[in-house]
């Protein structure tokens, strides 16, 4: 049986930041659990400069139905003009089959509507 299980990706400017969307989505049952990864430092080019800025990694652990909710979600409450949300597919035929079973069931369930689509804003 395939789930269509996401890990979603974001980086903020901080721990606090990654605490305030995290603990947001998995109190909406957006995701089942957030991992915080603090002292991550990212390069990048930004407006024709070279940035180099401490940040703190987010990973959401969630389903397919729920990877365009939590887009939005993140953008609405980030305190950047373009944050990094990005979607990873999980193996499912492989790992913990139990922890990925409380996975499934930690989120709400998916609601039969656009916002289904991670694709759509």
């Amino acid at each position: 049986m395939f789930r269509n299980l996401r890990l979603i990706y974001v980086t903020t400017k901080n721990r606090e930041e990654a605490r305030a969307i995290g603990s947001e989505l998995v109190k909406e049952k957006l995701a089942a659990c957030v991992n915080i990864i603090d002292g991550m430092e990212s390069i990048y080019p930004w407006k024709g400069e070279i940035q180099n800025d401490k940040e703190c990694i987010l990973i959401a652990k969630t389903t397919y139905s729920n990877v365009g909710r939590i887009t939005r979600r993140v953008k609405e409450l980030h305190s950047y003009e373009v944050p990094c949300v990005i979607s990873l597919n999980l193996a499912e035929q492989e790992g913990n089959k139990e922890y990925l079973d409380w996975l499934v069931n930690s989120v709400g369930h998916p609601i039969h509507d656009s916002g289904n689509n991670p694709n759509e804003e």
